[in-house]
Parts: structure tokens; sequence; C-alpha cells
């Protein structure tokens, strides 16, 4: 377990070992070009590269990191629960650079401007293809899971699209979490086009135990034959509909990750690569507990770290999320033993990368039937929009005012989801950006009464989901946005009892317990739900308000969180 020492030595650890840090202060404050991203020292034989949490991002993007992220129990304030000059101190990154805007989200719409969007699967392409041209028979390029969803055309082609990017984009393995929301037999059916292994080992028949998917796989690479494990998301079927995929059952299984580590080490391979959709709490936990892992390659929390963290003999990788950055790390292997490695967190800067003319044609082809959609506008903002963060964004925000609105509620509810891309003060919202914050595929937005009590209780839960102090028991994203409602949150508490304050806006008023409360919300994982799209409820509110200002929310009170956690 990495603990606060560990954070403060982890300069000099990481330099002993021949690790790349952060890029440098002279070069982070001035424009990136695609060589300065790019630039790297190779070492040993084998360049691991990786990217996680795309949620079908084609385009780039605008997409701001969170100012809330708080680690509770033993990982209170250690990497990736550091943010803003918290999470800039500990890496040594320079205010106002280039690295700090692309990690925090500290003056974002300012420097977005300066240093623009982010992402996009052509500027992908050219890093991939220009350290593949580098590195000839070295590079293994790895999916993280959650590429398949999130955006209209992923939604329009069932995951389609983008197994065609990943096979243009030359992916070697991929794991999962989100692809199964398409349902069972769409995901096997995907999985058979991509000409490269779907790796879940986690995920078996619950009739027999039969496993899937594969859950492993024997690669070649400079000299090296590198044992990979797939581990998709263990809780799936409790964070997403289980009538989606209701014979399959999915679960950490520590002991039967553990056999097939040990199996991989009795077949000689030189090293053994995690690549994870566990979140990256539980895959520290998982590194202190399961030896004989040299790299796990994390996802599903969207943390983006610039340096590999080691827990015991481990080396966790967290690549962020959105197409936002790629991860490189080198690694040198003597006698099945990891020696050295270096490691670089690399921003796609999209104004800075020359985007790959192959790949950019295939983006062209799959946006073009669905351009005048996309392109749609809506309603315009004025104040800066985003997701990502423990508690409501502004985007949220706006989701939840359209529930009450469109669906005369005086409660909403909004999943705590992580993916939506961010829109800056005087941009157009489109129906691509409506449908980047809500493509899934259970979308109804239902009303309903609940009582007060109820309300209190799945506060609690998610509550616990969260910031429960065992990462094992951390079951889904963030904290449920509320609209119409206000509350205090203490994150130390214990269970049941984290909850307080509730307060009815609309009449200021505590929620009694014992009344009913008109609520509207989406995504319930119950299966036959009734009401409109989402996605429908959001556009015909911002086409009635034709102008979206979004004032600071203050409807949450939170204590006993790590001030290393919160920015603000």
């Amino acid at each position: 377990m990495l603990t606060r020492r560990d954070l403060v030595q982890l300069g000099a650890a990481t330099a002993a070992l021949g690790v790349a840090g952060p890029m440098t202060r002279a070069v982070a404050q001035q424009r990136l070009t695609q060589e300065d991203i790019l630039r790297f020292e190779p070492v040993g034989q084998v360049t691991l590269l990786h990217f996680t949490d795309m949620h079908a991002q084609l385009v780039p993007v605008h997409f701001r990191e969170p100012s809330v992220n708080i680690g509770v129990g033993e990982v209170a304030g250690l990497p990736p629960h550091l943010v803003g000059p918290h999470l800039l101190q500990a890496f040594g990154v320079a205010a106002g650079s280039a690295e700090a805007y692309a990690l925090t989200s500290g003056d974002f719409a300012a420097l977005a401007k300066g240093y623009g969007k982010v992402g996009g699967v052509d500027r992908m392409a050219t890093l991939v293809k220009a350290i593949r041209a580098e590195r000839p028979g070295r590079v293994l390029l790895l999916d993280g899971g959650d590429t398949w969803q999130g955006s209209y055309t992923s939604a329009v082609t069932k995951g389609a699209d983008m197994v065609r990017v990943a096979k243009a984009l030359g992916v070697e393995g991929m794991t999962g979490h989100w692809e199964f929301t398409y349902g069972a037999e769409r995901v096997k059916e995907l999985a058979g086009q991509l000409g490269f292994p779907f790796l879940a080992g986690n995920v078996k028949d619950t009739g027999f135990g039969d496993p899937v998917f594969d859950g492993e796989t024997i690669v070649e690479r400079g000299g090296l034959r590198i044992g990979l494990i797939g581990q998709a998301f263990p809780y799936t079927p409790v964070a997403n509909p289980r009538w989606l995929i209701p014979e399959w059952s999915f679960g950490i299984e520590e002991d039967k990750l553990r056999a097939r580590v040990e199996a991989l080490r009795g077949k000689g391979v030189d090293l053994i690569v995690l690549l994870s959709h566990n979140g990256f709490d539980v895959d520290r936990k998982l590194a202190s507990r399961v030896s004989g892992i040299d790299v796990i390659l994390t996802g599903h929390t969207h943390d983006a770290l610039p340096a590999a963290v080691r827990v015991a003999d481990t080396l966790l990788v967290a690549s962020g999320s959105h197409g936002k950055f790629l991860s490189r790390l080198d690694l040198d292997v003597q006698d099945r033993k990891l020696k050295a490695f270096r490691f670089r967190l690399m921003p796609i800067f999209a104004d800075a990368i020359r985007p790959d003319a192959e790949m950019a044609t295939l983006v062209k082809e799959i946006r073009a039937p669905h351009e005048a959609t996309l392109s749609t506008v809506l309603a315009r903002t004025e104040s800066l929009l985003y997701r990502r963060g423990n508690f409501n964004g502004t985007f949220d925000d706006v989701i939840c005012q359209a529930l009450l609105s469109e669906r005369d509620a005086e409660i909403a509810l909004s999943p705590g989801f992580r993916w939506g891309a961010s829109l800056l003060p005087g941009q157009d919202i489109t129906t691509e950006d409506v449908h980047n914050q809500t493509s899934i595929t259970y979308p109804a937005a239902y009303r309903t009464e609940m009582k007060g009590s109820f309300l209190r209780e799945i506060l609690e839960d998610v509550a616990d989901n969260l910031f429960n102090s065992d990462p094992y028991y951390q079951q889904g994203g963030d904290m449920v946005r509320v609209g119409g409602l206000s509350y205090a949150i203490d994150v130390g508490a214990p269970m049941g009892r984290r909850i307080s304050e509730m307060t009815v806006l609309r009449t200021g008023k505590p929620v009694d317990p014992a009344a009913s409360y008109v609520v509207s919300g989406w995504a319930s994982v119950n299966e036959g739900t009734q009401g409109p799209a989402v996605s429908e409820v959001v556009s015909a509110y911002l086409r009635s308000a034709r102008t979206v200002r979004v004032e600071p929310n203050r409807h949450v009170r939170v204590t006993g969180a790590d001030p290393r956690g919160v920015m603000g």
C-alpha cells in the first residue's frame, strides 16, 4: 500500500528507477508541439501503450478534470485523490502550464482558450504510428474498456463505430464495462468482430460457471513473452442493468486471478500485465494482495496520473479518459523481473498533433450520415459546463433542471456518471453535446413518487458505494446528482449516517420521511422503466431556455473530506 511517505519520496524513487516524470517547466510553459509530446528516451525491450474510458469520443473535445476527488480511509490524500494545486505540487507540475491544464480544473476556461481541445482518435493514431515506427516489433497497444458507449454515433450503431476505429488504430487487446450495456448477444457479436482478444476472465456463466470470454493471452514483443490478463468491471450487474446480461456474473475473484498469474508464470512468461477496469483504488488493494503482477493498466475511475505508482512490486498506470491521454510505459525486463521502466502520460492536444489521414477519413465516414443531427444547435451556454467530480457538475445541474421543468417534478435525480465532455462559456450546445452526456441503452426519464425516507436511503446507498473505506465495496460512479434538493454529507461517517439536513428547495422545508415527493430521474436499472429518453427531455428544455447560465451549486454541504481532494 502506498503511504504518504511514499508519495513524498516518489520523485526520488522513480528517478532511481529510470522514470520520466512530468514535462519540464520550460517546456510546459509554451505551446507544445507534436515532437514535444512524443519526446521520450526509450528503455528496455517493450513499450506498452494504453488508453481507457474513451466513451466513444471520436473527435477532439474539452474535458475538465475534477475539482473534487475525495479519498477515504488509507487512501485519503494519495493519488489519485489529489486535485488542483495539491496534485500539481505532488508531481512537480507548473501552474498554468500545458500539463496543469490537462491534469487539473484550475483556470480551466481561460487555459482552454490557449491550449485548445484534447483527444480525437485521428490524433491518437498519429502518436501510435510514430511510436510503432520508432520501436518496431516492441509496441503493444491496449484498450482498458468503456470504449463503445458515450456518443450519438455509438448509440445508433450499437458500438459498431468504435469497433471499426479500434481495428484501424491497431488495438491488440481490450476489456470492458459499459460495453456490456448493449446486451449479452451484441457484446459477443462485436467482440467476435474485433480481430483481437476481448479479455474478461472474471465474467462467467451463472448456470455452470463456464467462462464467457478468454481471461488471458500470451503475446510476444521485443523478445519477451508477455502474459496479458483482462479484468472487466467487477460490479457491472450492480452499477448497470442486470436484465441486459441476465446469465453472466462478475466479480473481483482474487483467488482465480492469483491462479491465473501462477499458471502464466508456470508457462515461462517474462512479464505479466493486468488490463483492468476495476478502478484505481480497487487495483491498488489488489496489487497489495495478489503478487506476481508486474503492471496494472487501470481504468474505470477516469484518473489521469503523470507518473506510474508502485504498490509492492506492481506498477499502476492511470491513463485518464475521453481519448485525452495516451500512456507510454517502456519496460526493461531481465531474468523475468522488471529492472527499470520509463513512463509518460502524453496529453493529446488536438491543435499540436497532425491528424492521421487514414483515421480522419474513417471518422468522417462514420459521422457523415449523422452530421445534420450532431450539429443541431439547441441553446448557448454562458457558463462552463462539465460533469466530472464527486458531486454535481454544472452539466448535471442542467440535466436536473430539465427533469424538474419538463417532467413537472419537485426533485430530480441524475446518475453520477463520470463520462461527458465539457463546454466553455460562449459555446453553442448541440444535439451531439447532449448525447455526450446521456447516450445509454436505458435512457428513460421516469416520473414517480418517492417517500422522503426512500430518498434518504438512495443517497446513503450511493454515498457508501463512493466513500466506503474498503475499495472492494465501492461499486459505482460518483455521487448521485440532485435537483430541487439540498443536503449535507459527512464522507467520513459510517454507512447510514452520512446524509443529513435534507431540504426541499421549492418549499424550504426539511424532507419528511413519511411524505411523498414527485421525483424525476433517468438511467434506472429496473427493466421496463417508462418515460421519454432523457436526451429528448434535455433537448426540449434547452430549446425553450435558448441561453443557459448555471449559478454555483451550494446545495450540497460536504464535511469530513481530506482537503487535498477538494479544490475551492
